[in-house]
């Protein structure tokens, strides 16, 4: 099937080949963070480190449905972004508000600081590449919204 005939092309063409490699690095990179700190110091700050697990399991189904692009991808894209925009601004400011809480960094934490803010940024523009690349006819809500 070409990509004129394939409707999940739409998120992965272009500037969203680019969103979906982002992602993909974000995924091995958090997840391979979460990985090592959970086995080496897990007992020195769980919280920390089991929500850079959970951002990298958020990352992996974003890149994978952001990659797919049908029309169930497009839904849990839209909801896997929604929660990761959630959770970085939740957690950086937590983080920032109850230093203590977090006694390592999270991949979240600082809204992002350790990873130059893209953490912040990249919710943002995956929901606005959904928007933007909605099949037609689909109203003004993002896909799976109504």
């Amino acid at each position: 099937m070409s990509d004129a005939q394939d409707p999940g092309a739409a998120t992965r063409s272009g500037p969203g080949r680019l969103l979906v490699a982002v992602y993909a690095i974000f995924a091995l990179a958090a997840g391979a963070r979460a990985g090592v700190q959970i086995a080496t110091k897990f007992s020195e700050a769980p919280l920390a480190y089991t929500l850079s697990a959970a951002a990298a399991l958020i990352y992996i189904l974003a890149t994978v449905a952001l990659g797919l692009g049908g029309r169930t991808s497009r839904r849990v894209a839209f909801a896997a972004l929604s929660i990761e925009l959630a959770g970085v601004l939740i957690v950086g400011t937590l983080s920032l508000a109850d230093a203590d809480a977090f006694p390592d960094a999270t991949v979240w934490s600082g809204f992002g600081r350790g990873y130059a803010f893209i953490p912040l940024v990249l919710p943002v523009v995956g929901l606005y590449w959904l928007r933007r690349t909605r099949p037609a006819g689909a109203g003004s809500a993002p896909a799976g919204t109504s």
